[in-house]
């Protein structure tokens, strides 16, 4: 625990920012730049090394949606990150202060956030604990993805294997410690679900709903719970939070494609919030499978369900599958 105006080499303490489970961060000053700085203090001491991987790792991100690392230093026996100062708020505290936020500023946030993570994913890198908590927005709007603290680097042949993250957001195969490049975008999608309806898809999940949540039984459509939200983004969303790997979105690009539609289809053909459910099927025209321009497009007189994801035609209100109403 430091405390205000204790000093750490030429960095002075000005206040908590905030603490999790692996270390507290503080607001400090470089008295020889007079720069507001952010300092990270891992809880755990000891080993070198393990200290030193979160910093190695950041060291390889550049991008204007990641936290950026300065230095990592250690004074009076205290080792600590520097990293930049984002003065605003955690996109968690604008969910819990204005709910469900409008559509196309959720739509702005996601493929600001999707853009650090294709990033951190070119480099190797998942991030495992990709949440609101963790992401920051600046007084200017633009958002910053920090606390690559869990982070690992993943092999071409192998899973992150601790299990680590936080349980209202891991993707199903992070219960296993079986953590992939898609499970990123699995929490990407839960992200994305709270920032357009302002709750949470699912409590977090005991011991007796993981098989649920391995059925993809826990989630209710986004445009189910918020009507402004169009069929078309509601499949993304259910997209990313497939709970088969395979099924999912493999590559950030891939959602950042898709969101590139909507946003290109909103401007063109923009939704009233207050607009009927069923008019937005009429104004878009037929509802199809999110895809992006590395897939082939499905049949234009093919629809889905929202449920089991399972094709049908257009015209019917139920699936013929699971029975879910359309």
């Amino acid at each position: 625990m430091l405390f205000a105006d204790q000093l750490l080499g030429k960095y002075k303490i000005v206040s908590t920012l905030g603490s999790g489970g692996f270390g507290t961060v503080y607001l400090a000053e470089d008295t020889w730049l007079d720069k507001k700085v952010a300092v990270k203090v891992p809880h755990r001491q000891e080993q070198l090394a393990e200290l030193l991987r979160e910093p190695r790792l950041l060291a390889k991100l550049d991008h204007p949606n990641i936290v950026n690392i300065t230095t990592a230093e250690k004074q009076q026996n205290i080792f600590f990150i520097v990293m930049e100062y984002v003065p605003g708020d955690t996109l968690e505290s604008v969910i819990a202060t204005k709910g469900a936020l409008e559509v196309d500023l959720a739509l702005g946030y996601a493929t600001q956030i999707g853009q650090a993570v294709e990033h951190a994913h070119k480099q190797g890198i998942i991030h495992r604990d990709l949440r609101p908590a963790n992401v920051l927005v600046s007084s200017a709007g633009t958002l910053k993805v920090a606390d690559f603290g869990t982070s690992r680097f993943l092999e071409i042949s192998t899973h992150g294997t601790t299990v680590i993250g936080s349980p209202a957001y891991m993707a199903p195969e992070q219960f296993r410690g079986e953590a992939v490049f898609a499970s990123d975008l699995y929490s990407l999608g839960i992200t994305m679900y709270q920032m357009l309806t302002g709750v949470l898809p699912y409590d977090t999940p005991a011991p007796s709903d993981l098989e649920q949540l391995h059925r993809g039984e826990l989630v209710r459509p986004p445009h189910m719970v918020n009507s402004s939200i169009t069929r078309e983004l509601s499949s993304t969303i259910m997209k990313a939070l497939s709970p088969q790997i395979a099924d999912r979105y493999q590559r950030a690009g891939d959602l950042l494609a898709d969101l590139k539609e909507i946003k290109a289809s909103r401007r063109l053909t923009p939704v009233s919030s207050a607009t009927p459910r069923d008019s937005i099927s009429n104004v878009q025209g037929i509802v199809r499978e999110p895809r992006s321009k590395h897939q082939t497009q499905t049949h234009p007189t093919a629809n889905f369900c929202w449920r089991c994801r399972k094709p049908m035609h257009a015209r019917n209100n139920h699936c013929p599958f699971c029975g879910e109403a359309q």
